[in-house]
């Protein structure tokens, strides 16, 4: 029987610089998508699939994420005093969640670090990590979905989504072998390849389920590319002594939220999604395009 996935590491610690002027005082993982930070969003994928610990990997200028998922008792007797129970609910919720932990970042750049930051917390035992500014919405959640393959095959994995063949070479295209309907073997993982040279168009990237082996890979793994260490190529040293899987994520849509546009284009789905604002909104919408 495999041990449960109970931890996610969630990396927040870059510098937004795509999104300055807005990312010199706010991190990017706080950029509001309608009512929610985007980092919220994440969180709420990993407590929905049944993750309890969350561990966020932050820098020096990543205050107001630990302030956001804090228990914020004045705000919450205001709001109560000022009779707007269901805001109060709000916060509060926020804050009970899950277990948070922080985890300030050491070390060299690269999307490995942060992982390699938070091996004590995790302990030994498999984790997931998900990235702080961007997300999948799908149902079953993405991690779920990633979650059931680790209890049915005991794989580490990561999600996967097929791109444009043109888009290729804005991710890491996996060269794969069928395991069963939308779970596949990764033979190697290729970062960013040129159109025409992709061994799939299969994306993998967002969220990853991994064995704690990957921690000592990582302690014993060279900074590559423009002196970072890289994530990727530890797990293509995982991929060498046990395999590792991908997971075409079903019934999803993959936000990049690090990206101006892709960001824009989040905020106006959700905002016609929402409750309160949706009919206001797509007749503006409507009206604007006029």
């Amino acid at each position: 029987m495999q041990l449960k996935i109970r931890k996610a590491i969630i990396p927040a610690a870059g510098f937004g610089t795509r999104f300055l002027p807005a990312t010199k005082a706010m991190p990017k993982e706080m950029l509001p998508i309608v009512d929610k930070p985007i980092i919220q969003y994440v969180v709420e994928e990993a407590v929905a699939s049944g993750i309890e610990d969350i561990v966020i990997v932050t820098g020096w200028h990543k205050r107001s994420i630990e302030d956001h998922f804090d228990y914020p008792f004045e705000l919450e007797k205001r709001l109560l005093e000022a009779g707007k129970q269901q805001q109060a609910d709000q916060v509060r919720k926020i804050a009970e969640m899950a277990n948070f932990i922080y985890v300030r970042q050491k070390g060299p750049y690269g999307n490995g670090t942060p992982i390699l930051n938070a091996r004590r917390v995790i302990g030994n035992e498999p984790f997931a990590i998900l990235w702080g500014d961007e997300f999948i919405y799908s149902t079953p959640p993405r991690l779920k979905q990633m979650m059931d393959v680790w209890d049915k095959y005991g794989a580490a994995n990561i999600s996967a989504v097929r791109v444009p063949d043109e888009a290729v070479n804005k991710y890491g295209i996996a060269a794969v072998s069928d395991v069963a309907p939308g779970v596949f073997k990764i033979n190697q993982i290729t970062e960013k390849p040129a159109v025409g040279k992709a061994p799939s168009n299969l994306a993998t990237h967002g969220a990853y389920i991994m064995p704690p082996e990957l921690f000592d890979i990582l302690s014993k793994t060279k900074t590559g590319k423009d002196g970072e260490l890289w994530l990727v190529d530890a797990i293509n040293q995982l991929a060498k002594q046990r395999d590792v899987y991908a997971v075409e994520i079903q019934n999803g849509k993959y936000y990049d939220t690090g990206n101006k546009l892709e960001y824009l284009k989040a905020v106006v789905e959700f905002g016609l999604k929402h409750d309160e604002l949706k009919h206001e909104f797509a007749a503006y919408l409507k009206n604007l395009k006029e």
